[in-house]
């Protein structure tokens, strides 16, 4: 039996399942037969709507049921009397709440109403609730007014009408409801006591603002209705609302003792506007810096922007969180990306800007901009309509002239790309549940140390986190989980990213990252990625791979350690430079620290490497690049090597090559071992003053042997008639055309074996 309490535990009947030696055929009190043990009554285990419940032939004009409990009834109670019951099979008769009116000598209190309205079932397996309320006072709703000489009842229910009906019967519930006709004995006051009027059209905050000042720490009620509040209202009672709030799009409710999204939900009646409008309280500089959604799933019917939630709100730098809950998106036209295409002239000495646009006017803010010459992840930041201008999140590598773009304009659950400045603003405890409807959130222009924590992000549509500015500096993404929209897509025919950075000092750790495109585009240094699983396999054998994490500045100081890189690359290029070829003036690819990682593949092509470098333009080189301690392992198909250069717009510079340190790390299913220094060893078995060592494919992006660190005898050093030479030899490095020999010179002619330790950089 399925019992709703509000009250004393001590009001509710004994569950039909426990036995039917409780329930009277009759009047129900003591010594009236029982259901217990009657042909026409039985106990159903498992009905698909009750569970367990009665079931009873009706075979007599009134067939009743009472418990056989006295409920004892106070002055100044009430009681909700209520059972849901259903036919089954034969006629359809007539259902009522009923009851045994009983005084304190336990006689019938003559003269009073006994029965509750009749309900006729309308059909086989419809559910019905019948219910009726009980109580000393003759009030509004009352159905069973037995004034003071009752104490007591025995309660139940009839069915009359035709006999010959089956009729099973879920519970019998009895609530105390005393609390909504006795406002006196509880703690709360009704805003229409107050002169709220609720039609939707008076304006009634005045009446809101002294309920609230009489309520003096007691709920305020708002009943049944529409109640019209015309400016910002705060209200520092506790709220229950029954009825809605309309309110002007920019007035603010503060709900100081009852901020919570339920609260704000069911103040303004939709899901969606009371979570805007619990927003705009946040914003609002209210007592609380924290949006508990209580557990609760909001569904969002369209976007969160803050354009639209909280006018003029431009810039925030208080903590604020929304936590404990789930934001699920409701399908529909709303979440529709907008795309435009325009031509546009970028001039590099305005990195960051595009001019003369076209059909500028239907470009968005926030739209992502593709086209030649654009890298990954760049977005519009700003416009100018009048000067036909608009702002990039990161420069081009194109370089100038004239080209069409196109302007993508994606839809977020929460979207703050209206604000100039948003900081430390957290999601903890969130999950996004997207399902390939939408996106996650957007944030502001500018901004720092904006945190994601213990979040969901499941089946973005197209992004998960979005920075169309700088508010990602800083930015925590702690334990969280990344779930792609693209499962079941080959790698290559994937679009979505999981999140992107434009500036320094994110935290990426501890987090999970499945089968996007990319798990992270970043621009900017000082990053530290820990902890972290991105995945981006799929099930094709022989499957191409791509970069998971894609590094986007050349000199990034930046840590990649503990993480789990699964079946993707670590990609770093410059594609965010709008002078792409390296000017001997800037950094060049450096400052990168590579530790502790476990990089994986399965069912790939030989070609797939786990560390790739791209330059978009000529020149550059690497300067401080540590690869150390890792595992790589290929498991099915062996891959060639670990490393690449992907020379589609350029090659490195092998000759600037500096400060590199491959060590430590371990190779299972990968045909060249490459490290730096490398240990070679060579064996002379002929007699010459001039060793040619070839130093094929060991060392990292296939770099050239620039410096040789020692020569170790591994044998005697002999001439061509076995007599010792013990002389030092001198080396040669960067011979033939791949600058990958070593000559090993002697002043005679010498055969034996040396152990030598190369290197492809300078050490310093």
């Amino acid at each position: 039996m399925t019992i709703a309490i509000i009250g004393n535990q001590s009001l509710m009947p004994r569950a039909f399942r426990l036995g039917l030696n409780q329930w009277s055929r009759t009047d129900g009190r003591a010594g009236s037969p029982t259901w217990a043990g009657a042909a026409n009554a039985a106990i159903v285990p498992a009905d698909e709507d009750f569970g367990s419940c009665l079931e009873i032939l009706k075979q007599e004009a009134v067939t009743q049921v009472r418990y056989m409990q006295r409920t004892p009834i106070n002055p100044g109670s009430y009681l909700r009397i209520s059972a849901r019951v259903k036919a089954i099979a034969g006629n359809l008769p007539q259902v009522r709440i009923a009851a045994f009116a009983g005084n304190a000598a336990g006689n019938n209190v003559a003269g009073v109403p006994q029965t509750g309205p009749s309900v006729t079932l309308p059909g086989y397996g419809q559910v019905v609730e019948v219910a009726a309320i009980v109580g000393t006072g003759r009030r509004e709703g009352v159905d069973m007014p037995w004034g003071r000489n009752a104490t007591f009842g025995h309660f139940g229910l009839d069915l009359t009408g035709d006999n010959n009906g089956s009729i099973r019967i879920e519970s019998i519930v009895i609530e105390d409801v005393t609390a909504a006709f006795v406002p006196g004995m509880l703690d709360w006051v009704d805003v229409r006591d107050f002169g709220a009027i609720g039609d939707g059209t008076a304006n009634d905050r005045g009446a809101f603002v002294a309920a609230d000042q009489a309520a003096a720490g007691r709920q305020v009620l708002v009943p049944e209705g529409s109640y019209f509040i015309g400016s910002d209202l705060s209200m520092s009672s506790p709220m229950r609302f029954v009825g809605t709030l309309s309110m002007p799009r920019t007035a603010r409710l503060a709900l100081t003792r009852s901020f919570d999204f339920p609260t704000y939900a069911a103040a303004f009646g939709d899901e969606t506007e009371g979570m805007k409008r619990a927003l705009q309280a946040l914003l609002g500089f209210t007592d609380h810096s924290v949006l508990d959604l209580c557990g609760r799933n909001v569904h969002l019917s369209e976007p969160i922007t803050i354009a639209d939630a909280v006018p003029g709100m431009t810039s925030f730098a208080n903590r604020r969180v929304i936590a404990n809950g789930q934001i699920s998106i409701v399908p529909g036209a709303a979440w529709d990306s907008r795309v435009v295409t325009s031509t546009a002239t970028y001039n590099p000495a305005q990195s960051q800007v595009l001019s003369a646009v076209g059909n500028i006017a239907n470009i968005e803010v926030g739209a992502r901009v593709t086209g030649n010459g654009v890298g990954r992840e760049v977005y519009v930041m700003a416009k100018n309509v009048a000067a036909g201008t608009l702002t990039l999140s990161l420069p081009l590598y194109g370089g100038a002239g004239t080209r069409s773009y196109s302007f993508t304009r994606y839809r977020y659950a929460v979207d703050f790309s209206g604000m100039e400045h948003l900081s430390r603003f957290n999601f903890d405890d969130v999950e996004f549940l997207l399902e390939g409807n939408a996106s996650g959130v957007m944030l502001a222009k500018t901004g720092n140390m904006n945190c994601f924590r213990d979040c969901y992000f499941t089946r973005s549509r197209d992004r998960g986190i979005t920075s169309i500015g700088t508010a990602c500096q800083g930015m925590l993404v702690d334990r969280c989980e990344f779930l792609s929209n693209e499962m079941g897509d080959l790698a290559q025919n994937r679009t979505t990213v999981a999140l992107n950075v434009n500036n320094n000092d994110s935290k990426i750790r501890h987090s999970r990252f499945i089968r996007f495109a990319h798990f992270a585009v970043m621009n900017g240094g000082g990053h530290m990625i820990e902890g972290n699983h991105w995945f981006q396999g799929d099930n094709a054998q022989n499957g191409v791979r791509f970069g998971g994490l894609v590094l986007t500045q050349t000199n990034v100081q930046a840590t990649v350690t503990g993480n789990y890189v699964d079946n993707c690359s670590i990609e770093w290029t410059n594609e965010h430079d709008p002078h792409p070829n390296f000017d001997g003036e800037e950094y060049s690819f450096g400052g990168l620290t590579i530790t502790g990682n476990t990089f994986l593949a399965s069912n790939t092509t030989p070609g797939f490497n786990w560390l790739v470098v791209k330059p978009y333009g000529n020149g550059h080189f690497l300067h401080g690049l540590a690869v150390m301690g890792n595992v790589f392992k290929s498991l099915f198909n062996k891959i060639t090597r670990i490393d690449r250069v992907d020379t589609t717009f350029a090659d490195l510079n092998y000759q600037r090559m500096r400060n590199i340190q491959f060590q430590g790390n371990m190779f299972n299913g990968v045909n060249i071992f490459v490290a730096n220094p490398i240990d070679i060893t060579h064996s002379q078995a002929t007699a010459s003053n001039r060793w040619l060592i070839t130093v094929d494919k060991a060392l990292p992006f296939n770099g050239w042997v620039r410096n040789v660190e020692s020569v170790v005898a591994t044998s005697a050093i002999t001439n061509a008639a076995n007599a010792r030479i013990s002389e030092m030899p001198w080396v040669q490095t960067q011979l033939v055309a791949n600058q990958r020999q070593i000559a090993v010179n002697w002043n005679t002619a010498a055969r034996g074996s040396v152990s030598i330790r190369a290197r492809m950089d300078n050490p310093d």
